[in-house]
């Protein structure tokens, strides 16, 4: 099975990175530079609620119910803010950030910002037209490989690791931002963002 940063990175080809950048109205390296820091701070977000209890569970649930995959074979409706060719639920992306990231969605946003050149603005546009995409993968990836919550925390962490071998500024501002405590881990205070309210929305 492939390696979930590998296959969000799939989807964000050339085509797409073009469509994205004019519907934000942005440069082109602008935004997969944006891309990828929002892609790297979702996959942290949801790796450590994961590893929860009943994180896992939860996240499985919310799969099943609104996250299948499907608006992967519809990223221009989802894209061009048709959502209602699609599962709305699946599509919010807004709602999707507010509950992976909760209070840290505005430190989020400032650091793609910062690492890619946009503007504020432009950069919450982009991580909203991106969380569905992120969550679109991991269910089809469940859906396909038939994962229980086991396997999802698994993936999820097999992604995690695999980004922090890579490294790189995002990595690095990321875990700057989101390591509260300063244990050296972004991730590890994570679950204390919203978690609660992260965990109502997964049980939906």
């Amino acid at each position: 099975m492939a390696n979930l940063i590998d296959l969000l990175q799939s989807q964000l080809s050339d085509g797409l990175i073009d469509q994205l950048s004019k519907q934000i109205g942005a440069p082109q390296q602008q935004t997969r530079t944006a891309a990828d820091s929002i892609l790297s701070s979702m996959i942290s977000g949801l790796a450590k609620n994961a590893q929860q209890p009943g994180g896992a569970d939860a996240l499985a649930n919310a799969l099943d119910n609104d996250h299948d995959g499907s608006l992967l074979d519809n990223l221009n409706d989802l894209i061009g803010g048709k959502a209602q060719q699609i599962n709305p639920r699946a599509a919010n992306g807004e709602g999707i950030l507010k509950h992976v990231l909760g209070g840290k969605k505005g430190n989020i946003m400032d650091m793609v910002s910062q690492i890619s050149g946009l503007g504020q603005g432009k950069a919450g546009n982009l991580m909203a037209m991106l969380a569905p995409i992120v969550m679109g993968m991991l269910g089809k990836q469940k859906k396909q490989n038939n994962m229980d919550a086991g396997g999802l925390a698994n993936i999820l962490a097999g992604a995690l690791g695999q980004q922090q071998q890579r490294g790189g500024m995002a990595s690095s501002l990321i875990k700057g931002i989101l390591d509260r405590d300063g244990d050296g881990s972004a991730i590890d205070d994570v679950a204390q963002i919203g978690m609660s309210i992260f965990s109502k929305f997964f049980r939906k």
